[in-house]
């Protein structure tokens, strides 16, 4: 049976590098793949979509796979992101729009509703901060005591919402759940997006849900500066990890660029003398750290990478307690800054 439905996919999918130039333009095409930072459209090389390939099963061509994130989708998801249209009836129309095809017309149909503003905006991000409230005493400082961290509720750039929408892949609604939010900022301060981590209702850990974290506005280069830095910074990747820092050593000034591939790109700031990268012990964080101690070095700033004992230093702080971690730092952090260990 005909469906225009699978038609319209069928034509995006052979016309697939068209809408990445549409919709990912700050991408660009290497072999068989799309490559771009991320959903936002940011630079970078962390989100691959297949150009090539069979129409359906593994390696199927249209589909997208985000390296940093793991969020994955099909060209029809590429655009939801990048237009903020959340109706399918909608999203089918702007598809039909790319490929230059009519929108049908039917007897009596209503005045076609004007598609949303786009969800992944600066703006969008700040409106959702502001619609936030402090972490001390919510679901999240559940969540954050649960994994042995008792400082999230006195950090301003971490807040809490009780009913943030969350989709997961392949699904047409959306459904309020609680999550932490942390905001994205820039070196002048300015808010350019927010990290959300949705949560298990009693706030033991995190949701039941394929996609526990996702991202919005404008990341690269930006950080969630958890501390305020002078010339001494320590960068990491997960929050959850560089909270850790601060509850062993609260007198280390520490930012979370939120994955391996936005930690390799994080803008350095100005004065800065002495930085530290906690790596996650995977490849993905030893490359990030690489790139990044390399700009550093040439930008004339001394730089010590700290390695956790076992996958990241929460699974540290949570498996070894506070006193450990500490002393497992001191072995790494130079002797001018070991005073900071204590606070």
């Amino acid at each position: 049976m005909y469906s225009e439905t699978e038609d319209l996919i069928r034509a995006l999918v052979e016309n697939a590098e068209g809408v990445c130039r549409a919709y990912l333009p700050a991408g660009r095409r290497e072999g068989s793949y799309w490559i771009v930072g991320d959903l936002q459209n940011n630079p970078g090389r962390s989100l691959f979509v297949r150009l090539t390939g069979p129409a359906s099963g593994p390696g199927a061509a249209g589909k997208f796979t985000d390296g940093a994130t793991g969020e994955h989708g099909d060209l029809l998801d590429i655009i939801r992101e990048r237009t903020g249209i959340s109706r399918f009836p909608d999203l089918l129309a702007e598809a039909r729009a790319h490929l230059g095809r009519p929108q049908p017309v039917f007897p009596d149909a209503p005045a076609p509703k004007k598609a949303k503003a786009p969800g992944g905006t600066p703006a969008a991000a700040a409106r959702l901060f502001a619609a936030s409230v402090p972490v001390a005493g919510t679901l999240a400082d559940t969540y954050l005591r649960a994994r042995g961290l008792t400082r999230g509720g006195t950090m301003s750039a971490l807040r809490f919402h009780p009913k943030c929408w969350h989709r997961d892949e392949g699904q047409t609604r959306s459904l309020p759940r609680p999550a932490l939010i942390a905001a994205v900022t820039d070196g002048a301060g300015v808010l350019q997006g927010v990290h959300r981590t949705w949560l298990a209702p009693d706030g033991q850990g995190k949701a039941d849900v394929e996609t526990q974290r996702r991202a919005m506005g404008h990341l690269l280069g930006n950080a969630v500066r958890l501390t305020p830095h002078a010339d001494l910074l320590v960068v990491g990747e997960g929050i959850e990890t560089m909270l850790s820092l601060v509850e062993a050593a609260p007198g280390l000034p520490v930012w979370a660029a939120l994955s391996s591939g936005h930690l390799g790109a994080v803008l350095l700031p100005e004065g800065l003398q002495r930085l530290y990268i906690a790596i996650d012990r995977d490849p993905a964080g030893q490359r990030a750290a690489e790139r990044l101690s390399a700009r550093a070095t040439e930008a004339g700033i001394s730089v010590r990478v700290l390695e956790p004992r076992l996958g990241d230093f929460n699974d540290d702080l949570r498996a070894n307690g506070a006193e450990a971690l500490r002393q497992h730092l001191a072995g790494q952090i130079g002797p001018e800054d070991r005073h900071r260990l204590s606070g």
